[in-house]
């Protein structure tokens, strides 16, 4: 087994409308949430993908380990932890650099979503177990505030929790406004196979996302905490 497999491409809901000309949609979701015991909805936040494991750190590929700058945080957290990882991969978002919304309520800037441990990923509970080892927090958990028994009720559902604001209080960097979330991934809470990825994962992610002019990593900015937005501190880029 290579450690270095990057994490699956999540397919989109079809009526996810924030779908580009490369992504993947699950036509089929209903018939697969059909076959799923329990589904767990969580807030998709918008960071970087990163990976930790015996290894190293990685971004979206996993060709080798990443040494950009805005993850030299995380860096050093797995220096931390390295020796206690083993085969277990750890998958998270990493908020440290603003992307396409910056957060006024973050508490820290990475936060765990998924664990992989050889040809499995682990239930949700077992995410959260890991978290807590490894004294990460997890993606924010959603409850859909409506009842749902068919697949338009689902629709429905989803589309109205993706419509709030979500758990960190977004703002669009554009204009600085508050903004919805990104959007919402849903998962098989229990443990699946690697292979069966597609058929037990799905999001929702919002219109016309991407709003940048130039891309975040063009003088890419840190994400700034909850409490410098209370004291009113300056947005610095360390060096």
């Amino acid at each position: 087994m290579e450690l270095q497999r990057k994490y699956g491409r999540t397919y989109h809901y079809p009526f996810s409308p924030g779908t580009t000309s490369d992504d993947r949609i699950n036509k089929n979701y209903w018939q697969n949430i059909q076959a799923i015991d329990k589904l767990i909805h969580t807030e998709k936040l918008d960071g970087e993908n990163n990976c930790l494991n015996r290894y190293g750190v990685f971004a979206r590929s996993h060709a080798a380990p990443t040494d950009s700058a805005w993850t030299r945080q995380i860096r050093q957290r797995w220096q931390q932890i390295k020796n206690d990882l083993g085969e277990i991969e750890l998958f998270g978002e990493n908020l440290y650099a603003v992307h396409s919304i910056e957060y006024h309520a973050l508490e820290q800037t990475f936060y765990l979503f998924a664990v992989r441990y050889k040809d499995h990923w682990l239930s949700w509970e077992e995410v959260k177990f890991y978290a807590a080892l490894f004294d990460f927090s997890c993606v924010p958990e959603i409850t859909l505030s409506q009842p749902v028994i068919t697949a338009e009720e689902y629709r429905l559902a989803i589309i109205a929790q993706a419509s709030t604001c979500g758990s960190f209080m977004p703002h669009d960097i554009n204009n600085g406004l508050p903004c919805t979330m990104e959007g919402i991934v849903s998962r098989n809470a229990a443990e699946f196979p690697v292979a069966d990825f597609s058929r037990q994962v799905f999001k929702y992610v919002r219109h016309n996302h991407v709003k940048t002019d130039r891309h975040w990593r063009v003088n890419w900015q840190r994400a700034r905490l909850v409490h410098e937005y209370r004291q009113g501190e300056h947005h610095v880029v360390p060096d």
